[in-house]
């Protein structure tokens, strides 16, 4: 076995061990190697993530781990890599500064430099730091080849070769200034959209619930802005999202309701409200927590051009008909291997660094 294939057999293994956690009580596989010395560690780190960020709830901490052990089958990362000529890259020394506002979002990238064969320096938010050293401890000890080959820093990030930067649209000022001259991928604020017709059955509603509330709507991918037709009623959508009513019960998800609300109300803004859901018009694309903007269009071409015109601001669009293909509703965080942040392809740019 080469060592591009240790590499790959590697998180194969990795995405087992994730698979055990992907249900808030975690499920023990007797299969999975090195569970004596992972499991209950692992069911520690979890605990302490969620100690230390409160929005890393059970149930969203489970789901990202979820989506990861579905993604890691050895037939999704064979069809994923076989269109890059991973043999042919030059060993380099890669920085990766991450966001942690949803756990592992890094992961993707940290995932991509060690697969093409580099070295990573990670640099993590303060709000995820609990989980990717623990999971790569366990790539290390599947595969001594990885040894040597992942560093965390919280220092300043000096000697490497290239950088992938994620921030919001402020950090991404910095990153240019400091990363600039290297070569690099740097990040800035993206949110999702969901166009609607009119015509949605309430299943696909409630599945559009998953894109609005899962993480909280903390995440690029999560829907934080409708376009609806005019004269849309939003009642049909307030009956299809009440299956997600409990998420008020958080209190840091409450105490951004309760404030958000508040700051619209003196504003004297025009909301609709349903007890744990704000909507209101607005043409932004990036809304607080606990809130929805949303814009009426009459011309399906006229709103595909804006979106064009927009796509620097958009990551995802969720749509059923619409003129450009859309993401299924309930799928925006379900991305797979080849779905890259900001449609940029970061595998092609680790090969040709």
């Amino acid at each position: 076995m080469n060592a591009m294939q240790k590499n790959t057999d590697a998180f194969v293994q990795l995405g087992a061990f994730m698979a055990q956690f992907g249900t808030e009580v975690p499920v023990r596989n007797e299969s999975v190697a090195h569970n004596d010395l992972f499991y209950e560690a692992f069911k520690k780190q979890l605990q302490l993530a969620e100690t230390h960020n409160g929005w890393f709830t059970p149930s969203n901490l489970a789901f990202a781990l979820d989506q990861w052990g579905a993604a890691l089958r050895r037939e999704n990362l064979l069809d994923w890599l076989s269109a890059y000529p991973l043999e042919k890259a030059t060993p380099q020394r890669i920085a990766v500064i991450m966001a942690g506002n949803i756990p592992l979002v890094g992961f993707h990238d940290f995932m991509s430099v060690l697969l093409c064969g580099h070295s990573v320096i990670v640099k993590q938010s303060s709000n995820d730091r609990h989980l990717l050293p623990f999971l790569a401890k366990y790539l290390e000890h599947v595969n001594p080849g990885f040894r040597g080959k992942i560093r965390f820093t919280e220092d300043r990030i000096e000697d490497y070769d290239a950088v992938i930067a994620t921030g919001s649209n402020n950090t991404a000022r910095y990153f240019e200034y400091y990363f600039g001259k290297k070569p690099h991928i740097i990040r800035k604020n993206r949110n999702s959209v969901a166009v609607l017709n009119g015509s949605e059955t309430p299943d696909r509603l409630e599945a559009l619930g998953e894109d609005i509330f899962r993480y909280f709507g903390l995440g690029c991918r999560n829907v934080s802005k409708l376009f609806v037709p005019e004269h849309y009623d939003f009642d049909i959508l307030f009956r299809a999202v009440y299956p997600y009513k409990d998420i008020i019960e958080i209190q840091k998800y409450a105490n951004n309701y309760d404030y958000n609300k508040a700051v619209y109300l003196m504003s004297l803004f025009k909301l609709q409200d349903n007890g744990f859901l704000m909507l209101k018009e607005d043409e932004s694309y990036a809304s607080p927590i606990a809130t929805l903007f949303y814009e009426t269009y009459s011309d399906p071409r006229g709103l595909q051009e804006k979106l064009r015109e927009d796509a620097e601001h958009i990551q995802c669009i969720v749509a059923e008909g619409f003129p450009d293909s859309g993401i299924p509703f309930g799928h925006t965080q379900k991305p797979g291997l080849k779905d890259y942040a900001d449609e940029v392809d970061t595998v092609d740019f680790l090969l040709k660094i």
